[in-house]
């Protein structure tokens, strides 16, 4: 990337000459990991393993900061992102999570990738008051202030998800034979409560239900058991690479059904595209941010914006990833966290900051998406939008959704 080194050591990404020469900040209130020049986040993110296709939010994120800094940081403190492979392990989430905050002193954990990993490291982080910041997840337990003051939720829960895809369900093909997939983690069973909460009564209308390992070779014998269950619908409730392996599949086996995506694996480079573009037409999904292969947006001023910073911050990316869009965007919610908080850079003051959202537009949200939290909702964003895949771009229809 121009402009841009990385180094990998001991299974960290971090940027060099990130904590070069700044103007001087006021002096200010800290916690350990800020100063009057800097402020250190930490995260972990899966650089290899299972869930890698991931890994492209960290880099964005990294390149995020990278432009910040090259402005002159956040209230003229640089940010030193520090960005550690774990492999979407949790016990090396525990690992890392506890060199960071006890060898590399940070302020704060921000937007660590996976339900499992965040699990692993919540209780550590509350016990030691660390905030745990907008993590790349939709599990409803970020959501629990009264339990675990120090976190936060970031997208709309998986919970709240799988509702919505329900209700659309009932409302566009009443008698659904349903069949779906799900990880046999956190996650999958976050997604298929709400799921069948949104289905109510129609729950009887799931003919087949399937969970599957990250650690499985593929789920093809899922996908031939729930076309011999003469199912019309498949929640195809899966991480990008297993999603990916069930279209393919589905297309394989000549099965035509509707099949659902979540927003976690929406994306058109890490997911579709591997999948077979003429085998995703149709296929729907809820999204909360802007599809970089949409043509609507093609003049829109937030996009422009948001490609200008990929061709100078983040060249090597796929523009097609919407995983680059997400990483944007939560280190524009993690800005604007700093900047809020001034020279009172505690952690209890960023907790307040991260729970003061009112009304909030970024420029990568869809039209009509608000970050709102407060002490007791502390999930920023709550809202989706349908879009359907018309083989090169998601479309949108319909309202924004939420609860």
């Amino acid at each position: 990337m121009p402009g841009h080194t990385f180094k990998f050591i001991g299974g960290a990404v971090a940027l060099l000459g990130v904590l070069g020469a700044a103007s001087a900040a006021k002096a200010g209130n800290y916690d350990t990991g800020a100063t009057d020049t800097g402020i250190k986040l930490g995260q972990t993110m899966p650089y290899s393993g299972p869930a890698s296709a991931y890994s492209a939010i960290g880099r964005a994120e990294i390149a995020y900061f990278k432009m910040l800094n090259d402005k002159g940081g956040i209230n003229g403190r640089k940010v030193d992102l520090l960005s550690m492979d774990d492999a979407y392990s949790p016990a090396k989430t525990v690992e890392q999570t506890r060199r960071l905050v006890e060898s590399d002193e940070v302020l704060a954990m921000f937007s660590m990738l996976g339900t499992g990993p965040n699990i692993a490291a919540q209780k550590y982080l509350n016990v030691k008051k660390v905030p745990q910041l907008f993590p790349s997840s939709g599990a409803s337990r970020w959501n629990d202030p009264q339990h675990f003051p120090w976190t936060t939720g970031s997208q709309p829960t998986y919970r709240t998800e799988g509702r919505i895809y329900a209700r659309w369900i009932l409302g566009n093909k009443p008698d659904a034979k349903i069949a779906v997939i799900t990880p046999n983690e956190d996650p999958g069973r976050d997604y298929l409560a709400g799921f069948k909460e949104g289905l109510g009564e129609h729950v009887k209308q799931i003919v087949s239900e399937a969970v599957y390992e990250t650690t499985d070779a593929t789920v093809d014998s899922q996908i031939v058991k729930f076309k011999a269950a003469g199912a019309d619908v498949l929640f195809n409730e899966c991480t990008p690479k297993f999603a990916a392996q069930a279209i393919k599949k589905v297309a394989e086996l000549g099965w035509k059904p509707q099949i659902i995506v979540p927003a976690v694996s929406n994306s058109v480079g890490s997911v579709l595209a591997p999948a077979g573009l003429e085998n995703s037409v149709g296929i729907v999904t809820g999204a909360f941010l802007k599809d970089p292969g949409d043509p609507r947006w093609e003049n829109d001023a937030g996009m422009k914006a948001w490609r200008e910073w990929m061709k100078t911050y983040n060249s090597g990316a796929d523009p097609a990833d919407i995983f680059n869009v997400t990483g944007y965007t939560m280190a524009q919610m993690m800005e604007m966290v700093l900047q809020r908080a001034g020279n009172d850079l505690t952690r209890a003051n960023l907790m307040k900051q991260a729970q003061s959202f009112r009304d909030v537009e970024l420029p990568m949200l869809l039209p009509g998406i608000k970050l709102n939290t407060s002490a007791e909702q502390v999930t920023p964003i709550r809202q989706l939008q349908m879009a359907r895949f018309n083989g090169k771009s998601w479309e949108l229809f319909g309202d924004v959704l939420g609860e």
